[in-house]
């Protein structure tokens, strides 16, 4: 596949770049600053630009089979509007250039999910995570509603841990704790997506 990664540099989308790279697949890599990409930029086509700009996708995205957003705020607890203008970008991007298939990450107590979370997860999630949550919940249901063949994802807490492969994923997941899930399988899991129709117009729950 011909595929669009936004975030390619981030701790998740540097591991969907690597996973889609070493399975053959022809990979641009949306980025702000190329030189981050390291040994990888030799191995795919690195496109400078903003996330958050409809123009700069479009001239991205012409040509690929899927968009695979992978967008994050790092170590920040502020949103500061990044995933509800990525998600308009992305999705007018898309439309005009006729790219259907979008595989995005969001987070296990977003929207809905708040209401199935333990309540150890309800702590953490309404008070520090509350600004970031509250934007992802706009952006996700601007791409429910967008006409494409989406994917949502919505992983527990993220770590930093080597890929398992014994994760689960369902449109609904009971939870006890704080489960965690590491970037490496939430990352083999989008790729997954990607390439399947399994999940088109689903939101995946995924944990360990």
């Amino acid at each position: 596949m011909k595929l669009l990664i936004l975030g390619a540099t981030g701790p998740t989308g540097r591991h969907v770049v690597d996973l889609a790279v070493r399975s053959g697949d022809s990979v641009t890599a949306f980025v702000r600053n190329p030189a981050a990409l390291g040994d990888l930029a030799e191995r795919v086509t690195p496109v400078t630009g903003d996330a958050t700009s409809h123009r700069d996708l479009a001239a991205a995205a012409a040509g690929h089979d899927a968009i695979v957003s992978a967008l994050g705020r790092g170590n920040s607890v502020r949103a500061d509007g990044l995933f509800t203008r990525a998600s308009v970008a992305v999705i007018g991007a898309a439309g005009e250039v006729g790219v259907s298939r979008l595989v995005w990450l969001s987070s296990f107590g977003v929207g809905d999910t708040f209401g199935w979370s333990s309540s150890a997860q309800k702590l953490i999630y309404g008070t520090l995570l509350r600004s970031i949550y509250a934007d992802k919940a706009i952006a996700d249901e601007s791409i429910r509603s967008s006409g494409l063949d989406w994917t949502l994802v919505y992983p527990t807490r993220l770590t930093h841990g080597p890929a398992r492969g014994t994760y689960r994923a369902d449109d609904r997941l009971p939870m006890k704790g704080n489960p965690t899930i590491s970037r490496a399988d939430v990352a083999a899991f989008m790729h997954r997506a990607a390439h399947g129709r399994e999940w088109i117009n689903r939101t995946a729950v995924i944990s360990d």
